[in-house]
């Protein structure tokens, strides 16, 4: 039997865009605490992603988050014996927690420039639908519609 579920924590706004998503991608770029290291790495990104898409920032931002964000993923469930793979939709807040680890976690995998570039060369690219954030959005998906056929096995 199940517990109860935790309640989620209200993430406070960031100061210069007054957005919570902004926020959270500070918090996810951060190591050891070093906040303002991150605020600086974001903003910075946010800036050049500004500058190459010609749109303001935040437009570009969530433009770009939506192009990641999945709309289905996988879970395992067993049913007797076998472990089958059924589709589930994401719910919204889990869709942009995905998309943000996945943006940063194929920033951080460049090699050879700052974070800051590499974190907005990622932004870009996910802002024009291709890239290795984008890429693993398409896996999530494909796996998805192959497991199609076992989504009646849903609880």
């Amino acid at each position: 039997m199940r517990r109860r579920q935790s309640e989620k924590r209200e993430v406070p706004l960031d100061p210069i865009y007054n957005d919570a998503v902004v926020t959270r991608l500070i918090n996810k770029i951060m190591i050891g605490g070093k906040k303002s290291k991150a605020e600086a790495t974001v903003y910075g990104a946010l800036e050049v992603l500004s500058d190459r898409t010609k749109q303001p920032p935040m437009e570009a931002f969530k433009k770009a988050l939506s192009n990641v964000k999945p709309l289905l993923e996988v879970r395992p469930r067993r049913v007797g014996g076998a472990t089958y793979q059924i589709p589930f939709e994401v719910p919204e807040r889990r869709a942009v927690a995905l998309a943000i680890r996945w943006i940063v976690t194929s920033a951080r995998a460049k090699s050879g420039k700052p974070l800051k570039e590499k974190l907005a060369l990622e932004l870009v690219d996910a802002y024009n639908g291709q890239g290795n954030a984008v890429k693993k959005r398409e896996d999530v998906h494909k796996m998805a519609e192959a497991g199609k056929a076992y989504a009646h096995f849903r609880w």
